[in-house]
């Protein structure tokens, strides 16, 4: 065997792990969907961004070709689909009434309520003076006859930016909607594709078997096992007390107003892009976008003060969150530990040079 540098093993390990994170064990469920002759999938856009119909569309492995053509059988879509206007909402309803109870309802976006649900509408009624369908209405005329129901991105799920501060269009994610025994959140603002097209096909081979394993907050825990703090490339900073106070310095970016303690998904190990980068890589900070809280304010700032125990009050940045703590116990003793032995201050410590 040929020796190799380290640029060219380097370059290796990424494209083993890119290949790991999807391939190995998505490509057979995948290759399983197009044989079980999926059933329809319906995909309807209310207050949202369309990042997450992006998100989709920018699937690595397999490619978005692969996905619509052999894997889902994808009748409605408003951004991707060829029909428009009566002819493609005959296409959804039609779908809806002949596959009742075992068509997959994709929903992206939050639903708006005020004004009777005018914030928001998909397609006319060519039955009722061409009044236009709310997207209230579709989320509940659809859902009721759905097999399942697939939030994905956080606007659905919980609400996200539409339901934010004052919220003047009564933004509410889809569960306050619609109850339905199967509905599966795929969070995140927007959700990696693999997250996406993994959970379809999961829903379409194997629900009526194994229903889909989900976290308390309704998302699939084959995605969605850990937090980004368990496997962050800069944890070793924290472990150590060592922490940036500005954009480009090496550093837990804690102080900076990084949610990576609480946030719930892999992306720490599948990376996006096919595997190239992510937002910690790139520089940023996570900004916890696949939690029911998100936007809890300001993403650049640090979260509120949080208590680790009677006698130790220390902020989130520099404590890394005691709802990190939350998730694994044994994170809370840690940071207990390093509060006690001086390598992480506490709230009421200053810095050298603090003023």
């Amino acid at each position: 065997m040929s020796p190799i540098s380290r640029r060219e093993f380097i370059k290796l390990c990424a494209g083993t792990t890119a290949a790991i994170s999807m391939s190995s064990w998505l490509a057979p469920l995948l290759t399983e969907a197009a044989e079980a002759g999926a059933p329809p999938v319906i995909w309807l856009a209310g207050a949202a961004c369309t990042g997450c119909s992006v998100s989709l569309l920018n699937s690595v492995s397999p490619d978005i070709k692969e996905v619509l053509l052999n894997t889902i059988s994808l009748r409605y879509h408003s951004t991707v689909m060829g029909g428009a206007g009566e002819v493609a909402m005959d296409a959804m309803f039609k779908t809806a009434e002949e596959a009742a109870g075992k068509f997959v309802l994709v929903v992206e976006g939050a639903v708006p309520l005020s004004k009777e649900g005018k914030f928001c509408t998909v397609g006319e009624d060519p039955k009722n003076n061409n009044k236009p369908y709310t997207f209230d209405y579709l989320v509940r005329t659809l859902g009721a006859k759905a097999g399942a129901i697939l939030n994905v991105g956080t606007c659905s799920a919980y609400g996200g930016i539409p339901a934010a501060g004052t919220n003047p269009t009564g933004c509410v994610p889809v569960s306050e909607v619609i109850k339905h025994n199967t509905m599966v959140n795929i969070a995140g603002c927007p959700p990696h594709p693999d997250w996406i097209v993994g959970t379809i096909a999961y829903l379409l081979i194997y629900h009526a078997k194994s229903p889909i394993k989900v976290d308390k907050h309704g998302r699939p825990t084959m995605f969605y096992w850990g937090t980004i703090h368990d496997n962050c490339p800069r944890r070793q900073y924290f472990d150590n007390g060592i922490f940036a106070e500005k954009f480009g310095e090496m550093g837990c970016m804690l102080e900076l107003g990084c949610r990576g303690p609480y946030a719930h998904c892999d992306a720490s190990t599948r990376l996006w892009n096919g595997g190239v980068n992510w937002c910690i890589k790139s520089g940023g900070t996570c900004i916890g976008c696949t939690e029911p809280g998100f936007p809890d304010g300001p993403i650049y700032k640090r979260p509120v003060d949080i208590k680790l125990g009677p006698e130790i009050g220390i902020s989130a940045d520099t404590a890394g969150i005691a709802l990190g703590a939350l998730t694994v116990a044994g994170i809370g003793a840690h940071l207990i530990g390093n509060v006690a032995t001086g390598r992480i201050p506490g709230k009421h410590e200053k810095k050298e040079g603090d003023h």
